[in-house]
């Protein structure tokens, strides 16, 4: 009798998994304060350590958008400001954060500036900020994803992340300022 061998397929002919869409609330903030640790080493200043959180967020976020398209079907690209605004605070931040963020709208005074609100962050909520870095608000992680999304998607920007406090809770404001060559797009499309 011959011996029948199984060849198993190459990696390259598997089809991706799906993944596990959850990852464990201690987990995530051990990792997340630990990245914090590191990233504090060598940095003078708040301003500092917000922007290598930020970049850190950046890269995260141009493959958060390929993940999320890629699992979500009824996704499509996006070539509007409104709609990837309106993708990234429901369906990413969804996939992120198990729910969506509570509102988008745009700035009064001015068209290219456009807010996402979000009460208690999952990345400010656990960590406990020392006093010499007082208004660290590590809610810069997420802005940097942002950025990395709307890069990804052909939407040049500037992300910030600023603290709000609203009575006896902290509400943070991703603000998404997009560059003028997205604005004159918006503008040919719309008329």
């Amino acid at each position: 009798t011959t011996l029948q061998t199984r060849t198993k397929p190459n990696i390259v002919d598997r089809p991706v998994p799906r993944g596990k869409s959850e990852v464990g609330l201690s987990a995530f903030c051990f990792l997340f304060s630990s990245m914090v640790q590191y990233l504090q080493t060598g940095v003078n200043s708040i301003s500092d350590l917000e922007g290598k959180l930020s970049e850190a967020g950046y890269g995260i976020g141009v493959r958060m958008l390929e993940i999320v398209i890629y699992r979500d079907r009824s996704c499509k690209r996006e070539i509007r400001v409104v709609p990837m605004l309106s993708l990234v605070k429901e369906t990413l931040w969804k996939s992120m954060f198990g729910k969506a963020a509570d509102s988008l709208e745009r700035a009064s005074d001015k068209d290219s500036e456009y807010m996402i609100h979000d009460r208690e962050p999952l990345v400010n909520t656990y960590i406990s900020v020392p006093k010499d870095f007082g208004n660290l608000n590590c809610a810069s992680f997420v802005a940097g994803i942002i950025h990395g999304v709307l890069d990804s998607a052909d939407f040049p920007c500037h992300v910030s992340a600023h603290s709000n406090p609203m009575g006896s809770e902290a509400r943070t404001t991703y603000l998404v300022k997009f560059t003028e060559e997205v604005m004159e797009r918006e503008r040919r499309m719309t008329g």
